[in-house]
């Protein structure tokens, strides 16, 4: 599309022949996961989306030039190197540098919005963060999605997060948040949190329907659905919550805030859970991947 965004020949393609495509972020690959598990969840799913006919969009940005769609090349460098995490904001500095970063779900929803995709799969959604009333501490994938017009589907927020203030900034914002299947909002490694949603759907073409809507009613945001890890699949609660406790403590006596706190805190909780934590964040990353599919095969066939 231009020398500092590039699209790859299969996105574009299935994009020009109303053929669906999904968005996927690099940052759960290049900081979410550790190597070399991270290559093969890349690749994963990538596959999920290929078994299902549509077409994976992975988005990152190499040597300057923002790609929504990446060889098997490309694939392994946001594995395999050492990225800059990279926010909507840092996406100029990367590209008058000619650096790389791995994308946010802000800069993945940005960009792929940019190609003309309109679905895309992540783990967990950014949002305000615990103590945001002093620091001021909030993800900017909120900001992006009030003027970003994409459907994200996720497992809610990290429970490190504050979950009702993201609520309320969600709905200040005006970007729909929808359950799937559920009316209470999932809170990432739990199925559950204490918050009920106003609204949900039972299929991927609902969600197809609503976005076709808030086009003809010409919004400009995107559309959060909130898709809850299965109940067998979720960490269990009460280790869950013990380990979180414990997390934030030792944040809090180790004197760590502002930007550091969630690396922080997801990297001792993992540990903490000896690994619990990661085999369900993957566990809820393949089932938004499958429902982020069925959802752009449903808008592809009502736009087609």
């Amino acid at each position: 599309m231009s020398t500092t965004l590039v699209v790859s020949a299969p996105v574009a393609d299935a994009l020009a022949h109303n053929r669906p495509v999904v968005a996927l972020e690099s940052t759960i690959i290049s900081h979410g996961l550790p190597r070399p598990r991270n290559f093969e969840a890349a690749q994963e799913f990538e596959q999920i989306l290929l078994d299902a006919g549509v077409t994976p969009a992975t988005v990152a940005v190499l040597d300057g030039i923002a790609h929504v769609g990446l060889d098997a090349e490309g694939v392994r460098r946001i594995a395999d190197e050492d990225m800059a995490k990279a926010s909507v904001r840092d996406l100029p500095f990367l590209a008058a540098a000619a650096a790389s970063g791995a994308t946010t779900v802000a800069a993945t929803a940005h960009l792929a919005s940019l190609a003309g995709v309109r679905v895309f799969a992540t783990g967990g959604l950014g949002g305000v963060h615990r103590g945001a009333t002093s620091s001021f501490d909030e993800s900017a994938d909120l900001s992006t999605l009030a003027v970003t017009p994409i459907t994200v589907v996720s497992a809610g927020v990290k429970s490190v997060l504050d979950i009702a203030a993201t609520l309320e900034r969600l709905e200040t914002l005006s970007v729909p948040v929808v359950g799937y299947r559920s009316t209470v909002f999932p809170s990432f490694w739990l199925t559950e949190s204490e918050f009920e949603l106003d609204w949900s759907v039972e299929s991927a073409s609902d969600v197809a329907r609503i976005m076709a809507a808030q086009d003809a009613l010409g919004h400009g945001q995107g559309i959060v659905v909130a898709n809850p890890i299965p109940r067998d699949q979720q960490w269990d609660p009460s280790e869950h919550d013990r380990v979180l406790a414990e997390a934030l403590a030792a944040a809090d006596a180790a004197g760590i805030h502002g930007k550091a706190v969630t690396p922080f805190l997801l990297g001792y909780i993992v540990d903490a859970s000896g690994g619990r934590s990661l085999e369900v964040n993957l566990d809820l990353a393949r089932n938004n991947v499958r429902l982020a599919a069925e959802i752009a095969t449903a808008w592809t066939n009502l736009a087609g």
